[in-house]
């Protein structure tokens, strides 16, 4: 049958608070794919969507033409989506004119397992819930519904999952507009729906998760990522999902978005092709193969060391070239240093002291600081560079003709794009071998912060240990200098410390700190 469907996705999310704060709420990530692409795919190709849109608009329009250039999304500006006068039902009637047919309704914060039927007639999605209280609920006789209740019923009931088929649609529009000052504005679809009883509308019991508040996004998470591969840490600007055969790249920042696309050009075969980009976001289609993290043994750290030779090509720089590539890097690793620890003190509001790290006694940070030989740190040798290189972004290839693909590269080094710091893709490669994405993302490390005592560990598994002391012996056989790598892999810990979460974020403070005061301690 011919039939659309609507996914309301005009809203600000308040209910998941600061989540929402820089995309849509139908693009919050459930195992690393936005949340809105697990309806999506429920229907066939063919099938036309209409996308109401308001806040964050242009995210949800740039995700959906980037996921599937296969697909018809009609879009729908709604002009009030905050404020007096706005409301769902406000939202779904400004679409009336593109559902003048059979059309199945969805929140773009409902998930379900079961397949999705047609409307063949009306029916609504219910499913069972420990807590009804902050659903509207559904009470039924005889497999027909016989009452669409407000929040807090009791009885016989269960709860509405937003989501219905709707096949009188013309009774379902009469009701909502004639309703305006009884409620449908606010109300939104199941005001309409229930002028459609007396018509018939059949309940239909899915496996439901809900990703419209914390507590349960969380659950729906922990179900969704059961099977998850990649570890990637969550950050708040910027998101990766893996969705119908690709991998789309988001950043609120427009030149970070700007530069990683200019910079695939300079790292050619190295990286995934890009395919097509937004000012927010660019795609490519994904690359069969196993996260290097998977099995980071010495032999394939080996194979992959000699690999990257060709690809950190020297660049040769004339006298302006090489003071101006040292200022950078002087600004990239003093100034952003000392920037980001008083950011870091800021946003956990602590103080610089002097204090007992797993038993040593260190000092202030910033008179350790003080102590770096930046100019000697500065004298960076410039390389086509990747600036993000650990595990989790090196790819090890299964059917490419190159045996590793490098992922998520950094947007510029300084502002530099085609070259950086030979040293900083060491430091980064070093720092994810002490401290791997895995412990984080399954929480494998404990701090403890009383006064000024701080004691914390982490797991680290043998085989990253191995290739931790490889490392240092391939440095220095190749004439490079392991100080300078050591150095700078404390930085980038204390760089990021103030990027991440609590307590991870005390982790990375304080294990950069110490690991600072140990390396400049050293005769």
């Amino acid at each position: 049958m011919h039939y659309k469907v609507l996914i309301a996705s005009a809203g600000l999310g308040n209910r998941l608070k600061g989540m929402t704060k820089n995309v849509n709420k139908a693009l919050i990530s459930v195992s690393h794919k936005p949340a809105i692409s697990y309806i999506i795919e429920k229907f066939d190709e063919k099938i036309e969507f209409i996308i109401p849109v308001g806040y964050k608009a242009q995210t949800v329009k740039d995700y959906l033409t980037l996921a599937y250039p296969n697909r018809k999304f009609t879009f729908i500006d709604i002009d009030l989506y905050e404020g007096d006068g706005s409301g769902l039902g406000y939202t779904i009637m400004q679409c009336e004119k593109e559902l003048q047919c059979p059309f199945i309704f969805s929140s773009n914060d409902t998930i379900v397992l079961e397949d999705i039927k047609p409307p063949l007639h009306n029916w609504m999605g219910e499913a069972q819930t420990d807590d009804n209280s902050q659903y509207r609920t559904i009470r039924s006789e005889k497999r027909n519904v016989t009452e669409i209740c407000a929040k807090g019923a009791d009885g016989d009931i269960k709860a509405y999952i937003g989501l219905a088929g709707i096949n009188d649609y013309k009774e379902f529009w009469d009701a909502m507009k004639n309703g305006i000052n009884q409620g449908s504005i606010e109300i939104g679809e199941s005001y309409g729906l229930r002028f459609l009883i007396n018509k018939g509308i059949e309940p239909i019991e899915f496996t439901w998760f809900d990703t419209g508040n914390i507590e349960k996004l969380n659950k729906t998470r922990a179900y969704f990522n059961k099977n998850i591969d990649a570890n990637i840490l969550e950050k708040e600007e910027e998101a990766i999902w893996f969705v119908d055969g690709k991998v789309i790249k988001f950043a609120t920042d427009e030149s970070f978005i700007k530069d990683r696309v200019k910079r695939a050009d300079t790292l050619g075969n190295f990286i995934p092709k890009i395919e097509n980009s937004t000012d927010n976001m660019y795609s490519y289609q994904k690359v069969k193969g196993e996260i290097f993290s998977k099995y980071p043994t010495v032999s394939t750290f080996k194979y992959f060391l000699d690999w990257m030779e060709v690809f950190w090509e020297k660049k040769e720089l004339d006298k302006n070239q090489t003071t101006e590539f040292q200022t950078i890097c002087m600004e990239f690793y003093k100034d952003k240093t000392y920037k980001r620890v008083k950011q870091y003190f800021a946003i956990f509001e602590q103080i610089d002291s002097e204090e007992i790290i797993n038993g040593n006694k260190v000092p202030k940070i910033f008179d350790l600081l003080d102590k770096v030989d930046w100019k000697n740190l500065a004298s960076g040798i410039p390389v086509r560079f990747h600036g993000d290189l650990h595990f989790e972004n090196i790819l090890i290839n299964s059917e490419a003709k190159s045996p590793f693909t490098l992922l998520d590269w950094r947007q510029n080094f300084g502002g530099i794009l085609e070259y950086g710091d030979i040293y900083y893709d060491f430091a980064k490669l070093n720092h994810g071998i002490i401290m791997s994405h895995e412990l984080v993302d399954k929480s494998l490390f404990e701090v403890q912060h009383k006064l000024n005592t701080i004691h914390y560990d982490f797991l680290r598994k043998q085989n990253l240990v191995d290739c931790e002391y490889y490392f240092k012996e391939w440095i220095e056989k190749e004439g490079y200098d392991y100080k300078r790598v050591q150095l700078l892999t404390t930085l980038i810990y204390l760089n990021i410390a103030a990027l991440h979460h609590y307590p991870y974020s005390l982790l990375l403070f304080y294990l950069g700190k110490n690991m600072l005061n140990e390396i400049l301690s050293e005769k």
